[in-house]
């Protein structure tokens, strides 16, 4: 193989990783915690990068809670201990909840859900 298909087959990996919201938003929670570290709390450039970079990840999670909720309905395998699946249902629900909230904080937030109730 050569240099140019060896790089072309290294961009294609790359882009198929970058198509997953899921490994966007792992680019921002870098962004955002390394910015978080730069301004130590102190405001400037770094702080305001953290807080930009901490509703963009939001963005990230909408219907995110849709795949705990599938994984709460769902059948546990065959010969998993009760213990276990007690504890897996109820991880799913409490994540599956709390992604659902985080979505009204991200209206809030970002001024949608000020923008739609003030319409009504």
């Amino acid at each position: 193989m050569g240099s140019l298909e060896a790089t072309r087959a290294e961009l294609g990996l790359a882009v198929l990783y970058l198509n997953k919201a899921e490994a966007r938003d792992k680019i921002c929670r870098a962004i955002q915690y390394g910015s978080k570290f730069i301004s130590n709390g102190q405001p400037g450039t770094a702080q305001n990068v953290d807080k930009s970079t901490t509703l963009a990840r939001k963005v990230f999670r909408l219907l995110k809670w849709v795949n705990d909720l599938h994984a709460l309905i769902s059948p546990a395998a065959k010969g998993t201990p009760l213990t276990l699946v007690l504890l897996g249902k109820s991880k799913n629900a409490l994540l599956s909840t709390f992604l659902f909230l985080d979505q009204f904080v991200w209206l809030g937030r970002s001024g949608i859900y000020q923008v739609l109730f003030a319409e009504i």
